[in-house]
């Protein structure tokens, strides 16, 4: 655009002192000719950078979602190819089921098991409260015998301690069945958990993405560890972010108008908005606390701030590669006259994608 703009200037300079001779081609007006250039387009420029930044790091990031196996075992059906399209809640891969199966089944049995112990033991206290209730009424009338002299004494005693045993054995056997309660309690937490664990051996895709360099197959062993995912999983929600100088955010503000060229669809503009401005960066943190290793979606150049932007309805469904890379610029609420001008330098550099500059 400057080049085009000295070409306008250079051509009515050559109209005004050589072509009609209107002014003197001389030492001043020489000088004139080439200040009024240099300062109008340093000035332009720099009054562009401000009311319409330009970015030449413009980056598609998507989320990476580790795929880590919540159980050990051993890998039997892998149903997905990578680089394939995968919609959320599709089967990514399936471990053997049969240990886990075989847990489930033996805490069901301690389960059932622990049930009968405690309907046996609730049983026995309905016939032990009975042996008691008869054993109160025998106790009182032979206190009420004994009290009139017509009752003997040793049987009054002999009821007063059956009365105490039988009351002994209900509350032994209260005590146990609290005991058979919480071992209940016990397996059935151990049956949630072997169930949970069951239910885990197949690994559903987390979200609409892809799976690229696939290299999971049936026979190899899955396990929980975090720093051995089974698969990395990149997820189709996208993040483009530009990258600018920290003194060329101070005008740029969420909802402003956007364009980006890709230089994987020469000659086209995306159309965008501003999303917003990441305000934290790795640069950021300093060991004053615990560090945040997740402080951006990707590494940000020192001196630097990433402005995310969001791609129109138009473009909403266009593809964008993780890590395509282009130019662009944010047009903000300042300078409306001379955004153009920034459009038409956008739009050459779109143009200029089209160049491949190899000799092989």
């Amino acid at each position: 655009m400057e080049i085009l703009l000295l070409g306008i200037y250079s051509f009515f300079a050559w109209l005004i002192f050589f072509k009609f001779k209107w002014l003197p081609w001389n030492i001043v007006s020489q000088v004139i000719t080439i200040t009024i250039p240099i300062v109008g387009l340093t000035i332009l420029i720099l009054l562009l950078n401000i009311v319409a930044p330009s970015s030449h790091d413009v980056r598609v990031i998507n989320y990476v979602v580790p795929i880590n196996s919540p159980v050990r075992g051993l890998v039997v059906e892998v149903p997905i190819e990578p680089n394939r399209p995968i919609k959320k809640g599709d089967v990514l891969f399936k471990i053997d089921p049969v240990p886990y199966e075989i847990a489930v089944s033996n805490s069901q049995a301690d389960v059932i098991s622990l049930r009968e112990q405690l309907k046996s033991s609730q049983t026995a206290d309905v016939i032990t409260k009975a042996k008691l209730d008869l054993a109160r009424k025998r106790m009182g009338q032979f206190t009420e015998l004994a009290g009139t002299g017509a009752g003997n004494k040793f049987d009054q005693e002999q009821a007063e301690t059956d009365v105490l045993n039988l009351q002994g054995e209900l509350d032994v056997s209260a005590a146990n069945e609290d005991a058979i309660r919480a071992k209940i309690a016990s397996a059935e937490a151990q049956l949630a958990n072997a169930k949970w664990e069951l239910s885990q051996t197949t690994v559903y895709a987390p979200a609409n993405g892809t799976v690229i360099a696939l290299t999971l197959r049936p026979g190899a062993m899955a396990v929980t560890l975090p720093m051995t995912p089974a698969m990395n999983f990149i997820e189709d929600e996208q993040w483009i972010i530009a990258i600018y100088h920290q003194n060329e955010v101070r005008k740029i503000k969420p909802d402003q108008e956007a364009e980006v060229a890709f230089a994987m669809y020469p000659g086209r503009i995306v159309k965008c908005k501003v999303d917003s401005i990441m305000w934290a960066t790795a640069q950021g943190q300093l060991p004053i606390g615990t560090m945040n290793v997740a402080g951006g979606v990707a590494p940000i150049p020192p001196q630097c701030l990433a402005v995310r932007l969001l791609k129109d309805d138009k473009n909403k469904d266009l593809f964008l590669a993780s890590g395509a890379h282009g130019s662009g610029a944010v047009y903000t609420d300042s300078g409306h006259p001379i955004h153009i001008i920034r459009k038409v330098i956008v739009r050459i550099n779109a143009k200029l994608n089209w160049l491949i500059l190899k000799l092989h």
